[in-house]
């Protein structure tokens, strides 16, 4: 593969197939991917919207428990650290057993895991009930919900992943001023169990419509009723990586290292946005509009930039959303009003929207739908945990500093390094030594 090194020599890019005479009909207007992409919506929607709330109850809990913030957000990290790495596992189970059980059972757990955390009284509970037990539900969320929707659609798979991952974004636009006026009205040990019991059922009753893939039903992706001349026909006949092929190539690592560096910053407005407005001297409720805001931001920009990236192509579409990204943390270092923190907002969530949507369809060009789980995973599980540094190094540096503008100028220098690397990558290539005889 050429742009990283120790790819090795390659050929033909993957999937690629010997021409055949064979037309595509027009998707059908029911086709069940539909189904499944609506059923990921929902689970995000719930999973996420969960998360993003957490900036919203961090100046509440410490208020009545007088720890610090960097009490509560080290919890937070090992919670974010332990759901990144259990991805790889659970994006194996999706590919071994099926995401409708895979999802399911996360549901119960991270439905488990939150309700004790709302209910905890000593940091030894919150480390245990958010730290792990709602880490490894979570863990049954992204990765198999992105991974399943990869499987089902090819032509249109920026597209479905955007809409799929759009409901995390939805989450974390609606739920945050939700969780703030309940927590107005019985306080947040009292909200945090409400909206843990109300996701789980959510959660469980979407999980029955997660398929595998469209060859458990003799459907075939985007709903064709013949595959087009350059797409295999089956996950029989597809030529895709193994997990274990997938981590041989420069491709795997280039990807990896320019998500690291991206999310190593990526939940940090998530955790202090909302405690950075309050802050400056505006309400708790401004801060938690801005978590919407960034909702807002990411739900356009996943929808928008799905489609995007299967027209101009996933490369240029990552370089564009990780500068916009670059921008926005500059815009949160520099502000000192609402007037600056809601445009930087906005564009934060697009951006960061946008990128997370790339991640799944580039692994599915890039390694075919076979082992889409399992290459995800390990992907979100190394790159993802680095995702619990960013936090609660903000969070020492607020606590040494009184001010979260090092942390903010930091994100976008970790940023600019992630958008070096897009250079890196090229059109998918399998090594020689890969190709079976």
């Amino acid at each position: 593969m050429v742009g990283c090194p120790g790819a090795g020599r390659t050929i033909g890019p993957v999937g690629a197939t010997a021409a055949r005479p064979v037309t595509s009909a027009a998707p059908t207007t029911r086709f069940y991917g539909w189904r499944v992409v609506a059923a990921a919506f929902t689970v995000l929607f719930v999973a996420y919207g969960l998360q993003f709330s957490f900036g919203v109850f961090v100046n509440e809990i410490t208020d009545d428990t007088g720890w610090s913030r960097a009490d509560i957000l080290l919890p937070y990290a090992v919670y974010v650290a332990l759901y990144s790495w259990l991805s790889s596992v659970s994006g194996w189970a999706t590919d071994r057993y099926g995401p409708r059980r895979v999802v399911a059972i996360g549901a119960v757990i991270l439905g488990i895991g939150w309700a004790g955390f709302g209910l905890s009284h000593a940091l030894w509970q919150v480390y245990l009930t958010l730290g792990v037990v709602a880490a490894v539900g979570m863990s049954a969320t992204w990765v198999p919900c992105n991974a399943t929707v990869v499987r089902w659609f090819v032509r249109r798979r920026g597209t479905a992943v955007g809409v799929a991952s759009s409901g995390g974004a939805t989450g974390n636009l609606v739920v945050p001023p939700v969780a703030a006026g309940l927590i107005a009205v019985v306080g947040w040990r009292s909200t945090i169990p409400a909206m843990a019991v109300v996701g789980t059922v959510a959660m469980l009753a979407c999980s029955r419509f997660m398929v595998r893939d469209p060859e458990e039903l003799g459907l075939h992706p985007d709903g064709d009723a013949l595959p087009p001349v350059a797409t295999a026909t089956s996950l029989a006949d597809e030529d895709s990586f193994t997990a274990a092929e997938a981590r041989r190539t420069g491709m795997f690592w280039c990807i990896f290292a320019l998500f690291a560096l991206t999310w190593i910053a990526v939940f940090v407005p998530f955790a202090h946005l909302a405690a950075f407005a309050e802050d400056l001297g505006n309400s708790a409720l401004a801060g938690s509009l801005l978590l919407s805001a960034i909702g807002l931001g990411g739900v356009a920009g996943r929808l928008t930039i799905g489609p995007l990236s299967d027209r101009v192509g996933r490369r240029p579409t990552l370089a564009f959303l990780l500068a916009l990204q670059v921008v926005a943390f500059s815009g949160f270092a520099a502000a000192h009003g609402l007037w600056m923190l809601f445009p930087a907002a906005v564009m934060f969530g697009a951006a960061y929207g946008g990128s997370t949507t790339i991640l799944p369809a580039l692994v599915g060009d890039q390694f075919g739908r076979r082992a889409a789980g399992a290459i995800v995973g390990q992907i979100f599980a190394g790159a993802g945990a680095m995702a619990a540094i960013g936090p609660y190094v903000a969070a020492a540096i607020y606590d040494a500093t009184a001010s979260y503008r090092v942390a903010f100028l930091l994100s976008a220098a970790s940023n600019v390094v992630a958008l070096l690397l897009v250079g890196l990558l090229r059109p998918p290539r399998r090594p020689v030594d890969l190709v079976p005889a």
